[in-house]
């Protein structure tokens, strides 16, 4: 099922709040290719047109709820993205590290650590951490 325009412009709003300098420099990277060039519009329909504009849920709670769904798959690189997200959506660093934590309990050291690393590199590109 197609969205609806409403639907799109709700979902092309959402998205324009997670703008951060390391997001465009991501974006940037990933326009230099024709190479599965759908991938964002899969996005945009199926995640954040069906997902994220759902009652329910704030954004705060979605981006919670979102990095540890990904810290769980050990899902990298989509994880930094969500990091970001995380971010515009209001959640701290230290949340996040909370997060993190909290995720060893339920998925692991191995994925912990790996997402810690994903988040390190994510909070650097973003200047909000040293």
């Amino acid at each position: 099922m197609m969205l609806t325009d409403e639907e799109r412009e709700a979902a092309n709003a959402l998205f324009a709040t997670f703008n951060s300098k390391a997001m465009a420099q991501m974006s940037a990277e990933a326009g230099k290719t024709d190479f599965a060039s759908e991938i964002m519009p899969l996005a945009m329909e199926n995640v954040f047109g069906r997902l994220w504009i759902r009652p329910g849920l704030d954004k705060r709670a979605r981006s919670l709820l979102t990095l540890g769904i990904l810290i769980a798959l050990q899902a990298h690189a989509e994880l930094k993205v969500h990091i970001l997200i995380a971010l515009a959506n209001g959640l701290t660093v230290q949340e996040i590290e909370e997060v993190i934590y909290h995720s060893t309990g339920y998925a692991g050291f191995p994925a912990a650590n790996g997402a810690r690393a994903v988040a390190v590199e994510a909070l650097r590109m973003e200047g909000v951490i040293s």
